[in-house]
This record gives structure tokens, sequence and C-alpha cells, in this order.
């Protein structure tokens, strides 16, 4: 049980917990993913260790604690309502119930935590499918799913796309990429983060990596690989070795932002500078700490990160589907929901399977009152 509790401590640190060159593509990308390679800016630079450094914070103060300290922390500090005893609500996907989504709308598909599965005129994309029970390198210990997906892998449609926003466990799953290498048609990821999936067994030909602000165009849907203030790594020797991001996803002259990981900063503004007329932003809400400011969000900090990108509905994610942090499992929900009241902000917060289509007006429900 010891051994068991100390791994589950040391992989949320793997997972992100503790502290803290240019448009590349393969030269072998399908012929109708057609890149950006211009290079706009040279904010993700290398450091001379080979490493990915985030972008001047001057505004977090003060810094996340060292991963020993943080370490120690998880070891030795009791939780105490992290994990739901009430079942979490679910609406099962099938294949039907996806084919019954309007073809000529885009739709976003909650499947838990940050992963999502989305239908963009009639075609399918994944964010960040983890479907693995355990957040983990391994599936005896780690932290450990509330819910099942609502769709298994082998019922999900053909898929498109997967985006990535960056390596860690609770984002890049290798049973989800290993079943999806041979389908999916087309991988849009950070740079760096395609030798992951090569070595799960994605073909190098359907990956194509950017840098900040690199742009690829497949088919009608164009993806912007955009900052974020966050790290990688799969264990405790290869942090920053590949990029993080987070990603603007157009279809049909609608927009979808999705923040991936990542603590509060001034790339926000610029991004809603960049982008205007978001219709839905879907921004970290989740495993949040005073003593890690850097790498995740409060949801105050998710609100103002909105605010900043413009976007006109609010959709949490990064929330109630794994225990990463110290605060209760409803805590942001419950604190992201008065704020958007008091604020006058449209809040999405759909229960796990639910799909929401972008533009419809829609009823939301705060689902998770009175569960324990």
């Amino acid at each position: 049980m010891m051994v068991s509790y100390t791994i589950t401590r040391l992989l949320a640190i793997a997972l992100g917990l503790g502290a803290v060159t240019g448009c590349r593509t393969n030269d072998t990308s399908p012929a109708n993913t057609v890149v950006d390679v211009g290079r706009e800016s040279s904010y993700a630079s290398l450091n001379q260790n080979g490493t990915y450094q985030n972008l001047p914070n001057p505004s977090i103060q003060p810094r996340s604690q060292n991963s020993l300290a943080v370490m120690w922390r998880f070891m030795s500090e009791s939780k105490i309502g992290t994990v739901p005893t009430d079942p979490i609500p679910m609406q099962m996907v099938t294949r039907e119930s996806l084919e019954a989504l309007d073809a000529t709308a885009n739709h976003v598909i909650r499947l838990g935590h940050s992963s999502h599965l989305l239908k963009l005129q009639g075609k399918y994309w994944l964010i960040d499918p983890v479907f693995s029970e355990r957040a983990s390198p391994v599936q005896w210990a780690g932290p450990k799913r509330f819910h099942t997906a609502p769709i298994s892998l082998a019922q999900l449609p053909p898929i498109e796309g997967v985006i990535l926003s960056h390596d860690h466990y609770d984002h890049l799953d290798k049973q989800a990429t290993e079943h999806l290498a041979a389908t999916a048609r087309h991988y849009v990821v950070p740079l760096k983060v395609g030798d992951r999936l090569v070595d799960m067994g994605v073909p190098k030909n359907r990956i194509t990596e950017l840098d900040w602000w690199g742009v690829a165009q497949i088919g009608d849907v164009k993806l912007t690989a955009a900052p974020a203030q966050h790290f990688s790594g799969r264990t405790l020797s290869d942090r920053n070795k590949t990029l993080w991001a987070s990603w603007i996803i157009d279809a049909a002259g609608q927009r979808i932002f999705y923040s991936g990981d990542g603590g509060y900063f001034s790339g926000f503004k610029e991004i809603g500078q960049r982008f205007p007329n978001i219709d839905v932003a879907l921004i970290e809400n989740g495993a949040y700490d005073k003593k890690w400011p850097d790498v995740h969000m409060t949801p105050e900090q998710s609100i103002d990160a909105f605010m900043e990108i413009k976007a006109k509905v609010l959709y949490p994610v990064h929330n109630s589907t794994f225990d990463l942090a110290f605060h209760q499992w409803r805590d942001p929900l419950e604190r992201i929901a008065k704020l958007s009241k008091e604020r006058g902000i449209s809040l999405a917060t759909p229960i796990i399977g639910e799909p929401l289509t972008i533009g419809k007006t829609r009823t939301n429900t705060e689902w998770w009152i009175g569960l324990k």
C-alpha cells in the first residue's frame, strides 16, 4: 500500500505539479496538409542544454516550489474530498448519437479531464485523448479515473486528426495513441512531441509538428499553435525536451481556443489580439495550488484568461476526472460558476459525454451540486 501511495504521488509530480526555433514538419507530410513554415517569432527557443523555455512571466510571484518540496508534500500531507464518492453524471456516446449531430455544424463532446471529441463539419477530431484507467506510465498505480470514458476506443468513429497540447500522461496516453496509430489520419503537435508518437507506433508521415504561432491547414480546418505557460516531460530526467502549446482551431467560420495546461501569463492577451471572435474557449480549471502557480491556474486566473482572449463562451476543462492536487474535486467548478455569474460570463459545464454545438443556444446545468 505504501509503495502504491508513494508512486502515485511521484507520478502526480511528473504529470505537471512540480516546479518548474521555427515551425517544423516531417518531410513526408500527407499531401493535403499545408503548413505555414514562416517563422513569426522566436518564442519557443531552445536553451543551450536542448530544453524549451517559457516566456518571461514576472506577474507570477512567488515562483513554484521545487520538485523535492512538492514531492515531500504529496507524500506527507493528507487529502480530503479530492475524489468523489458519488458517481459522476455521464451521457454515453455512441456512433449513432455522433452521426445524429448536424454534419454542417461544429460540435465539442466532453470525454473527461482535457480530452474532447470534436465533430467539425462532419469529420472527427480528438484533443488530448486519454482513455486509460490511470494517467500514469503503469496501470497499477497513479491517478485513477473518477469515471469511465463515455465511449471506448473501439467505438470511436474514423478520426481525421489528433491534436496534442503536450506530453504529460494526463494528455498523451500511450494506450490511445497505439490504438489510433494506424487509423487517425493526422497528428498535429508541438515541436518534438512527434518523436514520442513515433515511439508509440504512429507513422512519421502522419505527424505535423509546430512551433508557437505555426499554422497547419488540414482540409477545411486551420490549426494554430500558440504559447502556453507550462512544461513537459514523462520522466524526471526529460524535463522540457518537448514543447507545450495552446491551440486555436478554425472551422467553417467558427473558432475554438484550447488552453492546454498552463499557469496564467501575458500570452493570453496576445492570443486575444491575434485571434478575435473566439466562439468557445476550453480553458484549464483544475489541479491548481498556491505552491505551483507557474503551471496551473486558479479559477480566478482562468476567468482573467478568458476575459483577455475575449471569447463568447467559457468551457472549463482539466477537472472532474483525475485527482492531481489538494483542492476538493468540486472546487474548480463551484468557484468558476460563481465567478461567471458575477462577471456575466456565458458558462458551459456539460456533463461527461454531452455535446456542445457551437453557436447553438443551450441551458447550462451545475451538475456537481449535491454530489459528494
